[in-house]
């Protein structure tokens, strides 16, 4: 607390007074956020993907990603792996985890997360279908009256998800891989699912046969998010996040990031396959 001693000494104290709140405020700000946690969907590849089965290591794309932003803000951030989707989300929610490494835009999740801009990539989503199934699909009504499946709480556009509310039948399960052993058993008519997540998840299980993809239902931007929870949701911290996604974006580091973890994709499937 600040004293005034006398009526001389008002303007130099409220000057030294202010300043030593300044100097205080940026000090529980560094506490604050001297580092940051993160997480997202492990079954994403080839933007995020588990380093292995008991693993909380996530590699792919969005890790180069959050690797280079935390580099370029100077601020430790821990990508890992905290469960399925729907986990991760609530994870973020709660403000447990500080930020999402890679999320589409929705107006139900704003109410827990800030969307960073702009995004640092974008997908297409995709309808699914057994091989040799007669489905034809060339707009969303064409799914009116049949059964799908999805992941839990998995988002594919706002347009896209407020149409399925109203119209369609989608059952949610908990991993990509029931949701294409579902299909495949019959006991549902097609699934949603991004495409190149999906093909890369077929061709580990070994169901790039039995599973192919039709005509996309949207594209999106997959978005950085911070928590409402997070001790870290300042406006210059959010400024500071902003600048680097505009920059990297702006030298294509997001894209060659992209490419890379194509590679890496590959390499790590040969790898699993061999072991197996």
């Amino acid at each position: 607390m600040c004293f005034f001693p006398s009526h001389h000494a008002k303007l130099s104290m409220l000057f030294y007074c202010l300043f030593a709140f300044f100097v205080q405020a940026q000090a529980d700000t560094g506490m604050k956020c001297a580092s940051m946690t993160a997480t997202g969907n492990s079954e994403y590849p080839p933007f995020l993907w588990k380093e292995g089965a008991n693993s909380e290591v996530l590699l792919g794309a969005n890790r180069l990603i959050i690797d280079e932003i935390s580099n370029r803000i100077n601020i430790p951030i821990k990508l890992r792996h905290t469960g399925p989707w729907s986990r991760a989300q609530l994870e973020v929610k709660s403000g447990r985890v500080d930020l999402m490494a890679g999320a589409f835009y929705t107006n139900e999740r704003t109410n827990y997360m800030d969307y960073l801009s702009p995004a640092f990539l974008h997908t297409s989503s995709v309808v699914w279908k057994r091989t040799g199934q007669r489905l034809k699909y060339k707009r969303k009504e064409d799914l009116i009256s049949k059964r799908g499946v999805t992941v839990i709480n998995n988002s594919f556009g706002q347009n896209f998800d407020d149409f399925a509310e109203r119209n369609l039948d989608i059952i949610s399960v908990s991993g990509l891989e029931q949701a294409f052993k579902m299909l495949i058993a019959k006991r549902v008519d097609y699934a949603i699912y991004e495409k190149s997540p999906g093909t890369a998840y077929l061709n580990l299980l070994g169901m790039n046969t039995d599973v192919i993809s039709l005509a996309s239902i949207s594209s999106e931007g997959l978005f950085l998010t911070i928590s409402k929870h997070s001790s870290c949701n300042t406006s210059a911290m959010k400024q500071k996040l902003n600048d680097a996604l505009k920059a990297m974006s702006e030298e294509g580091f997001t894209e060659k990031a992209l490419e890379q973890s194509l590679l890496d994709w590959k390499v790590f499937t040969k790898q699993s396959s061999t072991l197996s």
